[in-house]
């Protein structure tokens, strides 16, 4: 099959550096809006036949991008393509992945559905908010981990005696991994309200006294979490703090609050775009690793070499 890449608007930058890895051409494509604000899609390109991949993360506006991915697909489904695969670096809507209380959506599996209505006959991905989201899709989900990425660069940094931190209990097998690969040590941030809108307290599980700290997540969004355990982390004697993660959604005051904090570096991945120029924040490229998912899955060549 014809390996075809069509760009979505989300985050055009990344979408040029994987087709540059493959060394194929973005497929001609037309987006635009009528009047009313209606998305308007139109593929240029001749698909018939061919194996589709959309890179579209669901980012930041994250409805309208949800929208086009959809319309994307099912212009390219009409268009008689053969297979359609969504790449979706960022997964939207993903931190309501259960019913934490009652009448609340599960917007992660309606989206899920959405996706797969749509035509889509495979998701590629990275770093999911919950495991489980892959079990939501009734189509094949490929699903990526930016740690690789995020390893390479501490790796490279050479940090003395380093220390991972998990933020939260529900990051502890990540950072656990990243520990191991990093030959570092482990430490986990129990973090307690007593009362509703009463500071929390943080307990350390570990000794970070003259380490190098590294805290990792999942995603930063308003970074409150991340500054607060990070000034926990330096209270008690570390060295530098630094913070790692794949997807920096980095939403309402979450710049200042980083520039504000003791935070050395924060280090995120260009799964969703940024355009800011806050020092303090490192982007890496995940093109590679996405250029050579889309190779191997268009092989149907595994994929699992890709993960650390």
């Amino acid at each position: 099959m014809k390996l075809k890449i069509i760009a979505g608007t989300a985050n055009s930058k990344l979408a040029q550096e994987i087709s540059q890895k493959l060394g194929i051409e973005i497929s001609e494509t037309k987006i635009g809006h009528f009047s009313d604000g209606e998305i308007q899609v139109k593929i240029i390109d001749n698909v018939r036949g061919a194996d589709c991949y959309i890179i579209q993360p669901t980012c930041t506006p994250v409805n309208e991008n949800i929208m086009q991915l959809l319309i994307v697909a099912d212009a390219l489904k009409r268009a008689s393509a053969k297979r359609i695969t969504a790449v979706i670096p960022y997964y939207g809507y993903a931190r309501q992945d259960r019913k934490a209380e009652p009448r609340v959506p599960i917007t992660s599996k309606l989206i899920a559905n959405l996706i797969t209505a749509s035509g889509i006959n495979r998701i590629l991905t990275m770093d999911l908010h919950a495991g489980q989201i892959q079990g939501f899709f009734d189509i094949p989900v490929d699903h990526l981990y930016g740690t690789p990425v995020l390893l390479k660069y501490f790796q490279d940094k050479k940090l003395d005696n380093p220390m991972v931190v998990s933020p939260d209990a529900g990051g502890v097998e990540r950072a656990r991994a990243f520990a191991k690969h990093l030959n570092a040590d482990l430490a986990i941030v129990d973090k307690r309200r007593p009362k509703p809108n009463e500071a929390a307290i943080m307990n350390i599980i570990g000794d970070v006294k003259d380490r190098n700290a590294i805290i990792l997540d999942d995603m930063i969004d308003t970074a409150g979490t991340l500054t607060k355990v990070a000034e926990a982390i330096k209270n008690a004697g570390a060295n530098h703090v630094y913070a790692a993660a794949s997807h920096g959604v980095l939403s309402g005051e979450a710049l200042k609050k980083i520039k504000d904090s003791c935070l050395e570096e924060v280090v995120i991945t260009d799964s969703i775009p940024h355009y800011n120029e806050e020092p303090k924040i490192k982007v890496l490229s995940i093109a590679s690793l996405f250029a050579e998912a889309i190779m191997r899955i268009s092989n149907d060549e595994s994929i699992s070499v890709l993960f650390v």
